[in-house]
């Protein structure tokens, strides 16, 4: 399960695109650069020398700036931008990471490839309405900009393999405005057969296929833009899988073809994975080889970024989000443990996983990773999956000292935390990720303003660094 923003938060991006012509090439009209706020540089952040302390007293803390969630107070107003900056850095955290891609695809930064967010479905006064952005600043430069002011590290994530939403006031984002795109989307084993994640109704984000080589290719060009920013100081990928714990997701043509050729043959029977099976326990030798294909695609995806982010910019670290709940993250097709943790023989649920699916560990690519620990309110404390505690514990022993790593909660749903007034858990709760993890990770930016937990997180935190 993964970060459930709520639909009364999450204001879903969409953008009116003039493409042009349907070749399924990602290139967009120059039209989309023409006096077009997106591509304006913004502020430069300047050349200084780097103005953090690189041994951060009690390790890393951050907080997520989902880009729809928080689009209704940013998108048009740079001031509030620099001023939530500022009391981010007062609350005691050392980063921010700014979602500059939301789940439409469309971007909030500068880019030849994919087109600029302008609007988000936003929740407000009890209905949706279009949130518009008619501002005409860097997005991203402007968050540079203030939070480095502001004593911060500025990470920018992106929402990977997803190109489209499925809204209760429309369909949107890339994957609908450029009709060819619509086979470089995910293929999906339902209970009514094979069926595009375009023509999916129960499902929200329209994920791509990872297996697809146009997908990567254009992935990897928007992430070297990325990385070419002035001032960044991290990159993280979010939705970097397959479609959330669905092991009946990703039988494109493409992935067939390139599962033919890890094979060595064609694969016997196809789908490999019977319908709606939520987990696996009697795994075939096909079945065992088809998850491993997955894994080890995003893996070799994972490495490919690592490289564009590093050759690029040097300076900028790489980051993952994932969901802490590993002993179910094979069915999103993703290994992010390190591929020297032994899964078959430390994991219940891994007892079919061998050498090669090990292999597809990927936390050794990577500078440093973020671990959703999403238990409700009674589960702070623990030693197993679904308490804060356990996550972090576990994850800590899965990633076997290859990449530094921070956990935390949602603190805007699940139990207990879908009603606000946890301003008496905050401590709590830091002390326990600090001192399990060695880093904060909180989700998201939007809660704590919703639930006014500003003066909660700074005493938190504040009360917790003069312990050490």
């Amino acid at each position: 399960m993964k970060r459930y923003l709520t639909i009364l938060l999450l204001g879903l991006a969409f953008t009116a695109v003039s493409c042009e012509k349907d070749d399924g090439s990602f290139k967009w009209r120059e039209e989309w650069n023409k006096d077009d706020p997106g591509t304006d540089p913004g502020p430069d952040p300047g050349t200084d020398p780097d103005p953090f302390n690189p041994d951060i007293k009690g390790g890393p803390r951050y907080v997520w700036v989902d880009a729809a969630a928080n689009y209704q107070y940013y998108a048009n107003d740079a001031e509030y931008i620099a001023a939530d900056c500022e009391r981010i850095a007062k609350m005691g955290f050392t980063d921010i990471i700014v979602d500059v891609r939301p789940t439409s695809g469309d971007v909030l930064f500068a880019s030849e490839v994919a087109p600029p967010c302008t609007k988000v479905a936003a929740w407000v006064n009890g209905h949706y309405r279009w949130v518009e952005r008619t501002a005409t600043f860097d997005y991203l430069a402007t968050f540079i900009e203030a939070g480095h002011k502001a004593g911060l590290r500025v990470n920018a994530a992106i929402n990977t393999m997803v190109g489209g939403v499925h809204t209760a006031i429309g369909d949107v984002g890339m994957v609908y405005d450029k009709p060819a795109l619509r086979s470089w989307c995910s293929v999906d084993n339902l209970s009514t057969g094979m069926t595009n994640s375009l023509d999916d109704p129960d499902t929200g984000a329209r994920f791509l296929d990872p297996a697809n080589p146009q997908v990567q290719e254009f992935l990897l060009t928007l992430i070297g833009e990325l990385a070419s920013y002035k001032g960044l100081d991290g990159i993280v990928l979010d939705r970097c899988r397959y479609d959330d714990n669905n092991l009946d997701a990703g039988y494109t043509d493409a992935a067939k073809a390139a599962f033919t050729t890890y094979l060595g043959t064609e694969p016997s029977s196809w789908p490999v994975i019977p319908q709606g099976r939520s987990s696996l326990t009697n795994v075939s030798s096909l079945q065992r080889n088809w998850l491993t294909f997955r894994c080890k695609t995003i893996h070799d995806f994972v490495e490919k970024v690592a490289d564009k982010i590093h050759t690029t910019a040097p300076d900028v670290k790489f980051g993952v989000y994932v969901g802490a709940w590993f002993s179910q993250y094979y069915c999103s097709g993703v290994n992010w443990a390190s591929p020297k943790y032994e899964l078959a023989r430390n994991e219940s649920s891994y007892k079919w996983a061998n050498a090669a699916y090990q292999k597809t560990g990927f936390a050794d690519l990577l500078d440093f990773i973020l671990l959703g620990a999403y238990a409700g309110t009674d589960g702070v404390h623990g030693d197993y999956e679904w308490t804060m505690e356990g996550f972090a514990k576990l994850g800590k022993q899965r990633l076997c000292g290859d990449v530094p790593f921070a956990a935390g909660p949602d603190i805007g749903n699940g139990s207990g935390f879908g009603n606000g007034h946890q301003e008496a858990l905050m401590p709590d709760i830091v002390k326990t990720m600090m001192s399990s993890a060695g880093g904060l990770f909180i989700f998201d930016l939007c809660h704590i303003r919703m639930y006014n937990y500003w003066d909660a997180f700074e005493k938190a935190i504040g009360e917790y660094l003069e312990t050490l």
